[in-house]
């Protein structure tokens, strides 16, 4: 399954930017494997000094912006798997903000961040094995907008390059 067996009627417009942003030919497990390799190595190549920096004060940190990826996998994996069991009760948007301070990322090691997140892309790798074509097709609601199974996880993939590349251009 490719990021190009998308139809836009599977995901809400606001999710376009990240799914755009993954390349066409992009398989749903490679790019899972894929993303994880580059998300590790994008982190661990920032300095130890830099990993708490914030380019204006009321911005994340660099560590908060890794939790924050962390943390919307989960979210989307969640969708990803409700959505795949054939729930249609919706699915409500969660307010990203709010989760950064008590998340308290700032005082966790790159380690223990990086050791989270593969925890977490495990997991959702696990779960993607376990879902067929079928599953994945599986239409239900989040936020308001209609999303399916796979389009909650080519959005995790798009989000992750979304903010590597903010990272880039506004902290490094």
């Amino acid at each position: 399954m490719k990021v190009s067996d998308l139809n836009t009627s599977e995901y809400g417009s606001y999710y376009k930017k990240y799914i755009n942003s993954v390349s066409t030919e992009t398989m749903l497990m490679e790019g899972f494997k894929l993303g994880e390799h580059q998300v590790l190595k994008f982190f661990k190549s920032i300095p130890k000094d830099k990993l708490e920096y914030r380019y204006e004060p009321e911005k994340w940190s660099i560590k908060e912006v890794l939790q924050h990826i962390i943390d919307t996998e989960r979210v989307f994996m969640y969708r990803c798997f409700r959505i795949a069991r054939h729930d249609t009760k919706p699915l409500m948007g969660y307010e990203q903000d709010d989760y950064i301070a008590p998340s308290k990322a700032n005082i966790k090691s790159l380690g223990e961040l990086i050791e989270e997140y593969q925890a977490v892309r495990l997991n959702f790798i696990v779960l993607l094995k376990s879902l067929n074509d079928d599953d994945l097709r599986c239409m239900g609601t989040a936020s308001e907008t209609p999303m399916s199974a796979r389009a909650a996880a080519f959005i995790v993939l798009g989000h992750e390059r979304h903010h590597i590349e903010v990272v880039k251009q506004r902290y490094l």
